[in-house]
């Protein structure tokens, strides 16, 4: 698996961010109804796949946003924030496959950085850009098998 290097616009969002583990994950999945909700009660339309945006990953807490793109910026409000994917280039690898395989997708992200020597835009150990992308509709592609999930970190200028 090699990722491609992709020059990305600046794509607002809205999000609920939120700190957990791996076992509490359930905990953040369920925050993708509440997003939605969120969207759907003020009729914005998603300009894009759901994502999860890490932050920073310290003593196995995940400091995550569950967001979706829009078309333009709109104010957030005490629960759901607005917020935007920075712009600049981005290191793109396609997963394939359940997303408690998803690891492997970051492990070859960082074996490709540690070849290459392209390093990540990470500052004291948090991400500038670094994130998730649900491409396939649990409603179409009802097998996790079968997802496919973009995995994006944005590259150090």
């Amino acid at each position: 698996m090699q990722p491609t290097i992709e020059t990305r616009a600046e794509q607002p969002y809205v999000s609920i961010r939120t700190q957990a583990t791996l076992a509490e994950w359930g905990r953040v999945n369920a925050l993708i109804g509440e997003v939605y909700g969120w969207i759907t009660e003020r009729d914005i339309a998603p300009a894009g796949a759901l994502f999860y945006r890490y932050h920073s990953v310290t003593d196995d807490v995940l400091d995550v946003e569950v967001g979706v793109p829009l078309a333009a910026a709109v104010a957030g409000d005490d629960t759901v924030v607005a917020g935007s994917k920075p712009a600049g280039q981005y290191a793109v690898l396609l997963h394939r496959g359940h997303p408690d395989r998803i690891r492997e997708t970051f492990a070859a992200l960082d074996e490709w950085s540690a070849a290459t020597g392209v390093g990540f835009d990470v500052t004291d150990g948090v991400w500038a850009g670094r994130f998730e992308s649900y491409l396939s509709d649990p409603a179409e592609v009802p097998d996790p098998a079968d997802w496919r999930t973009e995995v994006a970190y944005r590259v150090r200028d």
